[in-house]
Order: structure tokens, then C-alpha cells, then sequence
């Protein structure tokens, strides 16, 4: 199992927040490419970035991703707010080894397609940021995850990114059970985003075929350390 140690960046600060709630955010006195730099020193072969900015259309973050990208000897995984072909073609030139690009681009006709004839189906992954295994596309109604993931793969898109918004940053347990079932249904590689708050779930979702896992705050709360959470990741 992929371990993706996240950093989350606002005016380029260390920011972690739950998406349903900008008010939560919490700012870390870390440095992002300092941060990231530590993370590769201690093993992590990804480092997954979202642009809060770009979120919450207070601006975008694209020149600190793409040093992160040309800095770090690790592969950069960003995204935040990427609803189209063209924006994600964009993050993609800032050097990153994978885009992640929101549900909402599913909203146009042959949408996902687009993202996947103009970045390679390889290097995108969809998030499903959901409630009860539900995506919220505001202004365009409400879909299931499975049905959107089935949709990416008939896209060419092969790696999705559930996160449930419930856990996330709760550290009360990531959605694991659900994400081994929607790898099973649709025929996708999950990671796994939101509410990691124990080394013994890591274990657990590796053990249960999990792809990948995005941790958070349980690494910027000192709850584990990276090294301890790669081991957990890794097979034994």
C-alpha cells in the first residue's frame, strides 16, 4: 500500500482544514518544501498536495507546487479545486507525477474523458470527496461514488480518491471498509483520504488490499511518526 504524506497550502503555510468547514482551519509552522523535503529524507516515495487557495478561489498555489515538484526526490501527487482538462493540464505542467482532479468535471458531457485524453488517464485520479457514499456536485445534484468511479474508468482513469467528508480531519477512523468495496465494484485503485488516526488502521487497510492512504494530521499532531506509518504501509 502507498503512503501519502499530506500538505495542505494556503498563502504558502501549512494549513490543514475539513472541507466542510473552512472556519476549521488549523495553521502549522512548517515550511511546505521544508516539509516535504523531510518526508522524502524519511522514506515517503509521495507527497500529496492540495491547493487550498485554488479550493476556496482565493487564488492558487501553482509556483510553490511546481518547486515542491522540482525540489523534492519524491513524486508529487496535487490537487484543490480542479474541475477541467485545461486546469488540469495546467497542474500537470507544474511537474507533479499525478493530478487530481474533482468530481465536479464530470458535470460536462464527455467531461472526465477530456481529462484523460489531455493528461493520460495514468496521471489523473478522481476525488470523491462524499457522505454516506454520496458526491455532492453542487450546482449539478448529487451522485453516487460508484457510479462516478465506473464513469472514470470507462474514462481511462484507473485511481480515484475517496474521502469521507464525516472522518475528515476527525481522526476518528478513515473509510476503509467502503473503500475496499468500491475497488471491488468499479474496478479502480482507492486511496484512501480522511479521518487516518492510528498506525493499527494502516495495518488493517494494507491487510485488507487498500491501494493507498493519505495521512494528515495525525503526522503534523505527532500522533506517529512517518517511518512508523511507512512500515504499517509496507507488505511484511
Amino acid at each position: 500500500m502507498d503512503l501519502y504524506p499530506a500538505i495542505d497550502v494556503s498563502a504558502g503555510r501549512v494549513v490543514r482544514v475539513r472541507r466542510d468547514d473552512p472556519t476549521s482551519a488549523v495553521v502549522y509552522p512548517h515550511d511546505p518544501l521544508e516539509l516535504a523535503a523531510r518526508y522524502a529524507r524519511e522514506g515517503a516515495r509521495w507527497v500529496h498536495v492540495v491547493d487550498l487557495d485554488r479550493v476556496f478561489g482565493t487564488g492558487e498555489a501553482a509556483a510553490l507546487v511546481a518547486e515542491l515538484a522540482r525540489r523534492v526526490p519524491a513524486r508529487v501527487q496535487a490537487g484543490g479545486g480542479v474541475t477541467t482538462a485545461e486546469a488540469a493540464a495546467s497542474v500537470l505542467a507544474c511537474g507533479v507525477a499525478r493530478v487530481i482532479v474533482h468530481a465536479r468535471a464530470a458535470l460536462a458531457p464527455g467531461g472526465l474523458a477530456a481529462v484523460a485524453r489531455a493528461c493520460g488517464g495514468a496521471k489523473v485520479a478522481l476525488a470523491l470527496d462524499a457522505r454516506q457514499g454520496v458526491v455532492d456536485l453542487e450546482p449539478g445534484g448529487r451522485r453516487p461514488v460508484l457510479d462516478l468511479a465506473r464513469e472514470a474508468v470507462a474514462a481511462g482513469i484507473r485511481t480515484v480518491v475517496l474521502t469521507d467528508l464525516a472522518r475528515e480531519g476527525r481522526l476518528g477512523g478513515a473509510d476503509a471498509v467502503g473503500a475496499t468495496a468500491l475497488a471491488r465494484d468499479a474496478g479502480v485503485d482507492v486511496i484512501v483520504s480522511g479521518g487516518v488516526g492510528s498506525l493499527a488502521e494502516l495495518a488493517a487497510m494494507r491487510a485488507a488490499g487498500v491501494s493507498g492512504a493519505i495521512v494528515g494530521r495525525a503526522l503534523l499532531d505527532g500522533r506517529f511518526t512517518l517511518s512508523e506509518a511507512l512500515a504499517c504501509s509496507s507488505s511484511p
